[in-house]
């Protein structure tokens, strides 16, 4: 009974409060006690001067000035120091408001979980333990190793292999070697009952070995003339037009033979349609349907091969269309396999190439998904001569880095070469160039998957179009890119560029919803897309600058920190160019997002051993003598941990920006320590908060108050760059100084004194009580309340945040006068009108924040 009387302290009501001052400015002020010195301040440290320590002074000159000047002067005198002390924690507040909203106004909001959340998925996403610059690529069209000599180009679409029969023993190795892709036999039926096929598929799937399998089967019985299956050269003719003319023989491409009647009869042919060029438009249904008579009344069979896209949709929708799926991978690698060991006559070898193939750091090199024809091949040959001694591991490894290398070189190699042979106008002076955009989507997207990639789709999408737009002036100043609004085909995007998509968390205004994101299918293609198009493609970087500041811009952490990420990967490629462009322009820009881009590339450069040094010595010497735009760069660098050659250096470079111009940049320093906080050497930081609280100078007092209270208020997910399944990483939702106390519990005390310091300091008192609130809040409830998931931990109550106040409130109350300051929070906390706290929450923080011995003790105190 005694105990539960204790207890419930807090949650009696009170008409005043015995030990509350009377402040003008503050009528819910705390009790103030011993708040500047005095015993308590002879436990935490002593005085600390400046404010803290003046008090007892400040009374000792009021009663001077008052004995010497009469009472009047002693009034004006004490009312200049009490707007003083309102100026200076005015001052405070305004430091402890967010500093990268300052674009939005002084309340704008930033989401700086969302940005860190980014950050991580970018880094994720191009970093893979790859160097793709030690990868030989003097012979990119090739996969040359050891005695291996694989041809990897899928051929480019409109360039077709030049016409005439597909010799019989081509036919019998593609019998052989052959997988039949998923749906193969609903293909071949398809083939014999209309006779004409329209085959859809990216390049490089196995689409046209597919084509070739089906003509060989349907015409095995045919007569064979002059070849059973023949590939038809579309530029011999008018594409389907000219096939017809084939097929009656009035338009062979081979001196007409086909028999005394013309025709040739049981016979297969393949043609390949290029339909992404310029100007290039696809056959229409009725020169289907008369391919289709003309090849029923010679019995023969015709596959028309096209690449999926917005040109070839009416096609594939058609009557004639089907798309053809890929080929399995593992079935692929096995049967090349097969073939590689044949010789070797080693049974057990197939059994060990496949382990090898499954080896997770192969896997890794590889970083592909699933396997094109070719590439399963390469991988097939690379397993069989490590097994067979002609390679060594490390050569094997290197072999299966090569591959995404050389299909991003596939993507970008001569795509614009028609454009720049563009035939004239009639006036024989303007160049002919249309639908450049229309040309330039494709690539443009596959850039911006490899930069925003696993974000939204829509993201992706808008910055691919944007990115079309700056290729197209740029390989045509002259003109105004026109691109059709209806022709843009999802499905097709993610074929030609080797994409899947899948629901996911898009954050979206602080909170998470549902959407539909979008990944290469590989970890090795953004970064083998990024190498290719900045190492051997130097025109192409301009337009890329300028597409990237673009996005700088961009209010979605999603969009702008990923980008930043790329430009960082790209800076390491070239980095003086990278600087130059990119770093440099935005760390002077005006605009804090901008800003964050720099700092956030110039990490991401620091992360490379090679750069490192670089890095280290640009951010040291913004920090020094750069203009407030580099600082206030310097110190967002600083803050990722990487920037400085330890932290002592870090904080130094930190505190010295934090504390020039009277603390002009004293917030965005304050934030950077805090997330120094997340890093092993923790205690550093700690210790030099606790020196920054001691030292006499006030702007060294200012950064230490200022980031205490900014930690009190900081979540873990706002500046954690770890995955979920470390112990901080765990604990996304919580605030960082409960996470702190409950994952290093030998810190505890600390971080109670440093709490204890700005809540018993006069200018940083309400805002370090209004800190402890926002603690107190979300543990005080069972429940959670309603919102999204995120929100509702945050604001509704978490319980799960109870072990963190177990840990810091009792050594945050050690005495009665802290105790007494905790009971005048909570009960203002149950006269707030908007969210009261109720008796039984107010008793459950209670008793968190004083043990059952203490409250015993001091309900024996109170009966003397």
């Amino acid at each position: 009974m005694a105990d539960e009387a204790v207890a419930e302290r807090a949650a009696e009501p009170a008409s005043h409060d015995p030990q509350r001052p009377q402040d003008s400015r503050s009528p819910e002020a705390p009790p103030r006690g011993r708040e500047r010195g005095g015993e308590r301040g002879g436990e935490r440290g002593g005085e600390r001067g400046g404010e803290r320590g003046g008090d007892r002074g400040d009374e000792q000159a009021q009663g001077e000035a008052e004995a010497h000047d009469g009472p009047e002067a002693g009034d004006d005198e004490a009312a200049e120091r009490a707007k003083e002390r309102e100026r200076a924690a005015d001052r405070i507040k305004d430091l402890t408001r967010d500093p990268l909203a300052e674009e939005d106004g002084e309340d704008g909001p930033t989401d700086l979980a969302a940005a860190t959340r980014a950050r991580r998925a970018g880094r994720k996403l191009l970093t893979s333990g790859r160097d793709f610059t030690s990868f030989d690529r003097s012979r990119i069209g090739h996969a040359h190793i050891g005695d291996i000599n694989v041809s990897l180009d899928a051929r480019r679409s409109g360039v077709a292999m030049r016409g005439g029969p597909v010799p019989e023993e081509e036919l019998r190795r593609l019998r052989r070697a052959h997988v039949e892709p998923a749906g193969y036999v609903r293909l071949r039926r398809a083939l014999e009952s209309r006779r004409l096929l329209v085959l859809g598929g990216a390049p490089g799937t196995g689409r046209t070995c597919t084509a070739l399998a089906l003509l060989d089967e349907v015409t095995r019985d045919g007569a064979g003339d002059g070849g059973r299956v023949r590939r038809f050269d579309p530029h011999q003719g008018e594409g389907v037009r000219g096939l017809v003319g084939e097929v009656k023989g009035r338009d062979g491409g081979e001196g007409g033979e086909g028999g005394e009647g013309g025709e040739r009869r049981g016979t297969g042919y393949l043609l390949e349609l290029a339909l992404d060029r310029p100007g290039t438009l696809p056959p229409d249904e009725m020169d289907l349907d008369q391919l289709a008579s003309t090849l029923a009344e010679g019995d023969a069979y015709a596959v028309v091969v096209v690449s999926v896209g917005s040109a070839a949709n009416p096609l594939l929708a058609g009557r004639y269309g089907m798309v053809c799926p890929p080929a399995p991978s593992q079935e692929l690698v096995t049967v090349r396999l097969r073939e590689r060991l044949e010789e070797a006559r080693d049974h057990e070898a197939l059994e060990r190439a496949a382990r090898i193939a499954e080896d997770p750091e192969v896997i890794e090199a590889v970083g592909l998904d699933d396997l094109r024809p070719a590439e399963a091949e390469l991988l097939a040959s690379l397993l069989a001569e490590h097994l067979l001694g002609s390679l060594t591991r490390e050569e094997l490894l290197a072999g299966c880095r090569g591959i995404a290398a050389v299909q991003a070189h596939e993507w970008f190699a001569g795509v614009d070469r028609a454009l720049a042979a563009a035939p004239s106008s009639g006036d024989g002076r303007t160049p002919v160039r249309s639908a450049t955009a229309a040309l330039f989507h494709p690539v443009a997207f596959r850039i911006a998957l490899a930069v925003l990639g696993g974000g939204s789709h829509s993201a992706v999408s808008a910055a691919a179009h944007l990115l079309t737009w700056e290729l197209s002036v740029q390989s045509d100043p002259d003109s105004t890119p026109s691109r059709p609004l209806f022709c843009d085909d999802p499905e097709s995007d993610r074929a030609l560029s080797r994409a899947r998509s899948d629901d996911g968390a898009i954050d979206v205004a602080g909170a998470e919803v549902t959407g539909q994101l979008i990944f290469y299918r590989g970890s090795a293609l953004p970064a083998a897309v990024l190498a290719e198009i900045w190492d051997r493609h130097f025109p192409v970087r301009a337009p890329v600058v300028r597409w990237l500041r673009l996005l700088a811009d961009d209010p979605r952490p999603q969009v702008s920190v990923r980008a930043a990420v790329a430009a960082g990967e790209l800076s390491v490629r070239d980095f003086e160019y990278g600087f130059g462009e990119l770093v440099r322009p935005l760390a002077e820009a005006s605009s804090p997002r901008r800003r964050v881009f720099a700092a956030t590339a110039l990490d991401q450069v620091a992360g490379h051993a090679s750069h490192r040094k670089a890095v280290r010595k640009v951010v040291d010497d913004w920090s020094r003598y750069g203009t407030a735009s580099l600082r206030w760069t310097a110190a967002m660098t600083l803050g990722h941990g990487r920037a400085a050659d330890s932290v002592d250096a870090a904080l130094d470079a930190l505190a010295r920006i934090g504390v020039r111009d009277q603390g002009r940049q004293l917030a965005v320093a304050s934030l950077n320590v805090v997330r120094l906080l997340t890093l092993p050497e923790c205690a550093t930081v700690l210790r030099r908060l606790g020196q920054w609280a001691e030292d006499r100078r006030e702007e060294y007092q200012d950064l230490a108050l200022v980031t205490i209270v900014r930690l009190a208020t900081t979540g873990v997910d706002e500046v954690l760059d770890d995955e979920p399944g470390t112990p901080l990483g765990d604990r996304g939702d919580w605030p960082l100084l409960l996470a702190l106390a409950v994952t290093r519990p030998e810190l505890t005390g600390t971080l109670a004194d440093l709490l204890w310091t700005a809540l018993n300091t006069a200018r940083s008192r309400d805002v370090a009580f209004d800190a402890l609130e926002a603690l107190l809040r979300p543990a005080s409830r069972g429940e959670r309340g309603e919102g999204s998931e995120r929100g509702e931990r945050r604001e509704g109550g978490d319980d799960r945040m109870r072990p963190g106040l177990a840990a810091l409130l009792p050594a945050l109350t050690s005495d009665e006068h802290d105790r007494q300051q905790l009971e005048w929070l909570l009960r203002r906390m149950m006269r707030d009108q908007d969210r009261p706290l109720t008796t039984e929450q107010a008793s459950a923080l209670w008793r968190l924040a004083v043990p059952a011995r203490q409250r015993r003790s001091d309900e024996e105190e109170s009966h003397g």
